[in-house]
């Protein structure tokens, strides 16, 4: 079984992956609802971190090289957007439609500061993770009464 949460760790810290699909995969497969919701949150912040403080790095090595730009059309599109709905906007809408971790890089990119977008993508990400991990598993225990049904991994690892 720890083998099981090595990969739920490991897939949640991969870019488009992360604990929106693999929360409700894993819990519908019959590995425990806790357990997968903590290891798939601290698989995926523990990326999020590093991508932060590594773009914080990139962005201010680039600001001291060249200073500051116009940008293209897209980019003042984004920015129009990032004026409008800001960093709260991004950390908690953007990982159910773009990834967290795109949205995180979009929010330090647009000039986010690296500790807000830090606590701001840790309280979405578990806001996520605990709605879509309570989504699945009773969601799925709604759909499915049967009480011998373990999930596809479960039977796959007793196997």
């Amino acid at each position: 079984m720890l083998w099981t949460y090595i990969i739920i760790f490991l897939l949640a810290a991969i870019p488009f992956f992360e604990i929106v699909t693999i929360v409700p995969i894993a819990i519908i497969g019959g590995v425990p609802a806790v357990p997968v919701m903590i290891v798939a949150f601290l698989g995926n912040m523990l990326t999020i971190a590093l991508l932060i403080l590594f773009l914080d790095k990139i962005r201010e090595w680039r600001r001291k090289r060249k200073g500051e730009e116009q940008g293209s059309k897209r980019h003042k599109r984004a920015k129009s957007l990032w004026d409008k709905y800001g960093l709260p906007g991004i950390a908690f809408i953007g990982p159910f439609f773009v990834g967290s971790h795109l949205s995180a890089m979009f929010a330090i990119i647009f000039g986010g500061n690296k500790r807000k977008t830090f606590y701001l993508m840790t309280a979405s990400l578990f806001c996520w993770t605990v709605a879509l991990g309570l989504a699945a598993h009773y969601g799925f225990d709604f759909l499915i009464a049967d009480e011998e049904n373990l999930g596809f991994i479960t039977r796959l690892l007793n196997r």
